[in-house]
């Protein structure tokens, strides 16, 4: 078996499964944010419960609309708050001592190796990178799981992609992604599993590993698992909040498709309007002007994603024409560039450096588009409208050519500016 198959089946109490089988299986955390639980919480009411499942394995996050940007974020956050502690919910985080949901639930150590996690948020897939089967679902699907403990799944087929070479300048994760994003399409993994694999993969950090996961849901992927190694281990030798097994897939695994990409070929990676299939090296972005840069989210706010851009920055002025707005991930990152002096060289260059937030991502608050403005961003989707007015454009990158982007005004390979 593959490792979704593997632990879809340990899951359900059973010896084997196989793609297209459907299974009811045991959830170990169940995860929403400000938006998505106050329905989840509307539906749980409807099957008449006191209590939750199981106190310790539920997760809420306020972190799409917070700080709070009106009275209706406000309401929905006070909703989420009161419902947390009526439930004795342990794993809620207030402001303050939040982040943004696919940054935090890692470092909290609250997503494990073998491990189901479902979350009211697409991008709960990032938490393929700790080996563990994280994947989207509804606000209905999150009550029924706070409920139970358990949600039915049919098994996804497996995709295996292997990474061969070594990873030229400025490149990381986040472009690996976006090229075979553009490779593969929007719709090249629907449903199915992705499993990252090969050399390039083994070398890459636990931070880049964690952008590719996220991404998985950008093919259409149901999840993008990685094999457990020692990365992983040490990542969550201080943080796992409980025993875990680690799972990795047969050496006679079945596979609908396995594909294989030369990693020394590929550049640094530019998402055009209005899809995330929509990649060209930055090379190929011709001086095209921005107003924006966005550098931040769950998909590249860690602290490796900061440290890049104020490699990047350091010395160097924001362009005048340029608004550049960062989000560390959790309050544990933005400590971290504190302390290693990355805030100041990012206040210096003249950016804004904001409280863990989504907003911007989806166009929320903080870092919302006019018409016809353009924006360069670290996020993890560029469809219409994403970011603000249905007539602005977005831009995908890795934070380096979003850094260097602000210096200039326009997308620029980090080459440019730093030589």
């Amino acid at each position: 078996m593959t490792i979704v198959e593997k632990i879809l089946a340990s899951h359900s109490n059973k010896s084997e499964v196989k793609p297209g089988e459907i299974v009811n299986a045991r959830v170990d955390l169940v995860l929403g944010n400000d938006v998505t639980t106050p329905v989840a919480i509307k539906e749980f009411r409807k099957i008449g419960l006191s209590k939750v499942f199981d106190n310790e394995r539920i997760a809420i996050v306020p972190d799409h609309f917070t700080p709070n940007k009106d009275i209706k974020s406000a309401q929905n956050a006070l909703l989420i708050r009161n419902f947390a502690k009526e439930m004795n919910i342990l794993n809620y985080f207030e402001i303050g001592k939040m982040g943004i949901e696919h940054c935090l639930i890692p470092e909290k150590g609250l997503a494990l190796p073998g491990e189901i996690v479902v979350g009211a948020d697409s991008h709960t897939c990032t938490y393929g990178a700790l080996n563990c089967l994280g994947t989207g679902v509804g606000s209905t699907d999150m009550a029924a799981a706070m409920a139970t403990g358990y949600l039915w799944f049919r098994v996804p087929e497996s995709i295996k992609i292997v990474y061969k070479g070594k990873l030229n300048p400025w490149v990381s994760g986040k472009d690996l992604i976006l090229y075979t994003i553009g490779d593969i399409g929007v719709d090249g993994a629907l449903y199915k599993s992705i499993e990252f694999t090969g050399e390039t993969i083994e070398d890459l950090s636990m931070d880049s590993r964690m952008t590719m996961a996220n991404m998985a849901i950008e093919a259409g992927a149901k999840c993008g698992l990685f094999e457990y190694d020692e990365k992983t281990k040490e990542y969550l030798k201080e943080r796992a909040v409980r025993d875990y097994t680690p799972v990795s897939s047969d050496p006679d695994a079945s596979y609908e498709e396995v594909i294989e990409y030369d990693v020394s070929n590929i550049e640094p990676q530019v998402a055009f309007p209005h899809l995330p299939e929509n990649t060209k090296p930055v090379t190929e972005a011709k001086r095209i002007k921005i107003d924006q840069s966005v550098i931040g989210s769950c998909t590249n706010g860690r602290i490796e994603d900061l440290r890049i851009a104020a490699h990047v920055l350091k010395g160097h002025k924001v362009n005048s024409d340029v608004r550049c707005i960062i989000f560390p991930g959790t309050q544990d990152i933005y400590m971290q560039a504190l302390k290693e002096g990355l805030i100041e060289i990012f206040i210096e260059a003249g950016a804004a450096v904001s409280t863990p937030t989504c907003g911007p991502c989806l166009g929320g608050h903080m870092g919302v588009l006019a018409k016809g403005e353009k924006a360069i961003s670290t996020t993890n989707r560029n469809f219409v409208g994403r970011m603000g007015h249905p007539e602005s454009e977005v831009y995908l990158s890795n934070p380096a050519v979003a850094a260097a982007s602000a210096i200039t005004g326009y997308i620029t390979h980090p080459e440019e500016v730093i030589r």
